[in-house]
């Protein structure tokens, strides 16, 4: 939840009513989500103001592939709660620099670093922490805590909504505050939980170019790029379809598309949190796959199948490559990422090069859960030879 809350509140006010197609980049990790305010109070333009979001996702790119140099090192402990200290830090500051230094940019930017810096090792270290430990269906502990990120942006942005109802935006930074709390707390938490190991005593996990000789690593690759692309290219889209295609009043629209959108893909990877034991891996990503190809055919603003694709994919990667270790999670963590925003992207260069047919470039985005499928069925022929 903490990833989400960083993603949605860093982004923190946010609705932009009359922003236009033309301005796609500042959607793609915003989810309808902007920062006016800053725009407003400190007289940011918009073109800075989607710097800033670029800034935050090419920082934990950086950090994923940084993550394989230290995080052994310093062990997941002290990871963790350096993740989260940074985290409460830059939502922290993003209160407080943009009117200590002389150019307001330039705090907001380095808040958006600090908090990148959090938000990208977690996304690194919570999925191996999970997976170490010692549960009975490790797939069903996974799906449970993917599915949290999607509680988070429900709860994010539901609440902040709230919150600016009854107390104003101009109170944001009591908002970006609250949130602050989050980290923080689990920040705590970490330094008593107890943390399985990743690897049995004596163990090493396997160096990148161990993992790059693989090919059942490059599949996995292209199967959580896959996954990304799948869960954004539609998500970041349904606002903008509504609206345009539907007639359907925006504010309605940011409700009905990603928060119906993050909704549903909660449930899917609860309902396999909780049933994943009966249910075979491989064949519920293939039917979550197809499904997802039916909801793009339908032009639906509810794309619910794809939620189980991100969560299996770490799955199916600790079961296929062993001592993969943090390398494999930090690559699979950055694959996943590109794939986030480069889904979106994708649909809006094809719905561009074709007169702004927001349809036709939801249709392309079939490309997607094709791969996906086609990645599952080598999965299996091919830990046979790795």
């Amino acid at each position: 939840m903490v990833d989400q809350c960083l993603n949605d509140v860093s982004l923190i006010n946010f609705r932009l009513e009359d922003i236009t197609s033309d301005e796609n980049k500042l959607q793609q990790n915003s989810a309808g989500l902007f920062y006016r305010t800053f725009q407003g109070s400190y007289g940011i333009s918009l073109q800075k103001i989607t710097l800033l979001v670029t800034f935050n996702f090419g920082i934990q790119l950086l950090v994923d592939l940084a993550s394989i140099g230290f995080v052994d090192r310093i062990g997941y402990r002290a990871s963790m709660i350096l993740a989260h200290a940074m985290a409460a830090a830059g939502l922290i500051l993003l209160t407080v620099l943009p009117e200590c230094l002389g150019d307001p940019f330039v705090g907001l930017l380095i808040a958006v670093m600090i908090y990148a810096i959090g938000g990208g090792l977690l996304e690194v270290l919570v999925s191996p922490v999970v997976e170490a430990c010692p549960t009975d269906n490790k797939e069903k502990a996974m799906s449970l805590l993917h599915s949290f990120y999607c509680w988070g942006h429900v709860g994010v942005v539901l609440l902040s909504t709230l919150f600016f109802r009854i107390f104003g935006i101009a109170n944001w930074k009591y908002m970006a505050l609250v949130w602050a709390l989050i980290p923080i707390a689990n920040g705590i938490l970490f330094t008593r939980v107890p943390i399985a190991p990743l690897l049995d005593e004596g163990e090493k996990g396997l160096t990148m170019g161990e993992l790059f000789k693989k090919k059942i690593f490059w599949v996995l690759m292209l199967m959580m790029l896959c996954a990304g692309a799948s869960e954004q290219a539609v998500s970041q889209w349904a606002s903008t379809l509504a609206e345009k295609s539907f007639g359907i009043n925006k504010t309605i629209g940011d409700l009905a598309g990603p928060m119906a959108f993050a909704i549903l893909m909660g449930s899917s990877r609860a309902f396999y949190g909780k049933f994943g034991d009966k249910i075979n891996l491989e064949r519920f990503m293939q039917y979550s796959a197809v499904l997802c190809m039916v909801s793009y055919l339908m032009i639906a603003f509810i794309p619910v199948p794809v939620g189980i694709m991100w969560p299996g994919t770490f799955s199916m990667a600790a079961a296929s490559v062993k001592r993969g270790g943090t390398a494999l999670f930090a690559l699979l963590a950055l694959a996943g990422d590109v794939g986030c925003s480069s889904g979106p992207t994708y649909v809006g260069m094809i719905s561009g090069a074709l007169n702004d047919n927001l349809k036709l470039g939801i249709f392309a985005a079939l490309i997607f859960p094709v791969l996906m499928i086609m990645g599952i069925k080598m999965i299996g022929s091919l830990q046979k030879y790795d």
